[in-house]
């Protein structure tokens, strides 16, 4: 398999745990919420589940985890980008973005368009690549 094969095909877990979101192979579900600043409201609708249904421990819904983990992801990717520096990750995810329909990432998000945000990470990881 060639090194851009293998790239490409594992570029979507990222190499590093800058935020904390993951330990012990589990992802911190409540952590990755906290660090977007989502409230309860902003956890269901991300992740499509009743608000009262929203929770962060052994018993979350499925389908929300599944969600935070992807969230988690994007949010270690995008610190991996800025090598670490959570200031500057945190206010990626917060600042308006022409190429996210003038919406912030953590809008997006916020909105359910999670996988937008991600297909945004990956291209912009590969123009950096590429160019690098």
């Amino acid at each position: 398999m060639e090194a851009s094969v293998a790239d490409d095909l594992f570029k979507t877990v990222p190499t590093s745990n800058y935020l904390g979101l993951f330990g012990g192979g589990q992802p911190n579900l409540r952590k990755t919420a906290d660090f977007l600043e989502f409230k309860k409201n902003d956890v269901a609708r991300a992740t499509d589940i009743p608000v009262h249904s929203v929770r962060f421990d052994a018993r979350i819904p499925a389908e929300a985890r599944e969600r935070l983990t992807e969230i988690a992801t994007v949010c270690e990717l995008v610190a991996q980008h800025f090598q670490g520096d959570i200031a500057k990750t945190a206010l990626w995810f917060k600042v308006a973005n022409p190429l996210l329909g003038n919406l912030s990432p953590r809008d997006q998000i916020r909105l359910g368009r999670y996988r937008k945000v991600l297909k945004f990470v990956l291209q912009a990881q590969d123009a950096s690549r590429r160019s690098g």
